[in-house]
């Protein structure tokens, strides 16, 4: 039997397998009709296909997948949703016209040129890497829908780009493995500017109903997670909005230059010449071996943040101090990758090692950005080992939790990035009855994910309804009609796939 990730997304011909029964499905049977309905309005003809890829919640494995890191996300129920008809060879003028349901976005059209920077060239180049005989390009109507709230750290881009790309792959009647596809997308997310990992792609479109899953980079593959029965994960938006595109620079590029730098600086202390270190270090699961032996030869210990603690400084590095340590120019280190170099152009130094005795008490360290991605890793693993352990339930909560409250405080304080926003709602959580609770996704905004006993949900729904959100809806930052779209309850749903009918 193939592996999972060897599959091709699924294609049915009803919407239950998707969405399941009762009011879900009901709900997605309505909408299915409206964006029917709306793809005749706008272009004149039904659509060929649909395509449907939801959003993500990541469970605990944050900033490490670029890394090379193990994560562990599952997905939620609100998707996006792409009706797409291809136009016929003779159909003039071949253009790529695209709308949203939502009538604030204007339809938006393109040439028929798979040269072009929009999801076109990206379907046109893979395929004809794969031997695809692509044809002539033709012109498409694309109709996009999305439940997947922008800015909420829900993978609302990554669910966008999934979708697309599978639809335009559908309506030219070709399929790729699962696996194929998460690395596309992945690709074609970079052209907005962000250094993805590949998280967020490869649990959109290899989730399954019922299950987290662990995600393993290099290769991609995903091995089900059940979830204990009596836990349930509440989602709360902090109501600041994470632009992870937008402050990249400053934000989650940063840290991965600052991941990559600190990666180099600690293969060179431990004897990698400097050019070797530069030419084939790109991530800190490529020093860890170099760190653990360390750690191993010198502490008797397997914890790479030995080393990291041995060979980077506390204070912050300026450009020059790293330069003087691997022998070259940080534009030069950095010269096929512009984002990259955005990033130099905006920091003021670089935070490999950090000490800060204040947040939690004197004489306590705070490690950095390799110490953070080196304990999170370790932690994706303790939180996968609870699951298939011989713990009892109750037992099982708590300790998932725990993994839950160590991420957060070491995305909050080790990472950085997190906001006051986050930090109101994550002790909410917890001061209301959370086993666990941590920001998720990119950080800097965006939701909380709480880990919470079944049995107590409704109540703690309306604790955070009273206690975070009712003086927002009092300021009139939000409307009170709009909760059910902040704060929700969500179980593992079903990932991408292909709706005929």
């Amino acid at each position: 039997m193939a592996k999972h990730e060897e599959l091709p997304v699924p294609v049915f011909s009803s919407l239950e397998p998707v969405y399941g029964g009762g009011s879900q499905l009901e709900e997605a049977e309505l909408r299915f009709g409206r964006l029917k309905s709306k793809f005749v309005e706008v272009f004149g003809q039904d659509p060929d296909v649909f395509a449907r890829s939801p959003g993500r919640v990541n469970l605990i494995g944050e900033h490490i997948d670029y890394e090379g890191y193990s994560v562990l996300p599952m997905a939620i129920r609100q998707d996006t949703i792409v009706a797409i008809r291809k136009h016929g060879a003779g159909e003039s003028p071949k253009l790529l016209r695209i709308a949203n349901v939502n009538d604030k976005y204007t339809m938006c059209t393109y040439p028929a040129d798979p040269e072009q920077e929009v999801e076109y060239k990206g379907y046109y180049e893979f395929a004809k890497l794969k031997g695809v005989d692509v044809g002539v390009p033709v012109g498409l109507d694309v109709l996009i829908d999305g439940t997947v709230p922008t800015g909420s750290g829900l993978s609302s881009s990554a669910a966008f780009v999934c979708a697309s790309t599978i639809a335009i792959m559908a309506t030219f009647d070709v399929s790729f493995p699962k696996k194929e596809i998460a690395q596309l997308t992945c690709e074609c997310e970079r052209h907005i500017g962000t250094q993805s990992g590949g998280m967020d792609q490869a649990i959109s479109v290899m989730a399954k109903s019922g299950f987290a899953e662990l995600i393993d980079f290099n290769p991609i593959r995903a091995t089900d997670v059940q979830l204990p029965a009596g836990g349930s994960l509440v989602i709360a938006h902090s109501l600041a909005e994470s632009q992870k595109a937008v402050t990249a620079a400053t934000n989650y590029n940063n840290r991965v230059v600052e991941c990559r730098l600190a990666a180099i600086v600690l293969a060179i202390k431990l004897r990698m010449k400097p050019q070797a270190a530069i030419a084939e270090v790109k991530t800190l699961s490529d020093v860890e071996g170099l760190c653990v032996s360390f750690a191993s030869d010198h502490h008797g210990s397997s914890d790479p943040v030995i080393a990291v603690k041995e060979f980077l400084k506390e204070e912050p590095y300026t450009a020059e101090e790293i330069e003087k340590i691997i022998e070259e120019s940080l534009p030069s280190v950095f010269s096929n990758s512009p984002t990259s170099l955005d990033v130099l152009k905006a920091a003021k130094h670089f935070k490999l090692f950090q000490l800060n005795t204040s947040a939690i008490g004197p004489g306590e360290i705070l490690l950095n950005r390799a110490s953070h991605v080196y304990s999170e890793a370790r932690r994706v693993h303790s939180f996968r080992d609870a699951v298939l352990s011989d713990l009892s339930e109750e037992e099982m909560l708590k300790k998932l939790g725990d993994l839950m409250n160590e991420s957060h405080y070491s995305c909050s304080i080790l990472y950085e990035c997190s906001c006051p926003e986050l930090e109101e709602l994550v002790k909410i959580c917890r001061d209301h009855g959370a086993l666990g609770a941590r920001l998720t996704g990119a950080g800097w905004g965006g939701c909380a994910v709480a880990l919470v006993k079944e049995s107590i949900v409704p109540q703690f729904i309306l604790n955070l309804k009273d206690k975070f959100y009712r003086s927002r809806i009092e300021k009139g930052v939000i409307n009170k009609s709009d909760l059910g779209l902040y704060v929700f309850a969500s179980k593992p749903s079903s990932g991408a796939a292909v709706l005929k009918f």
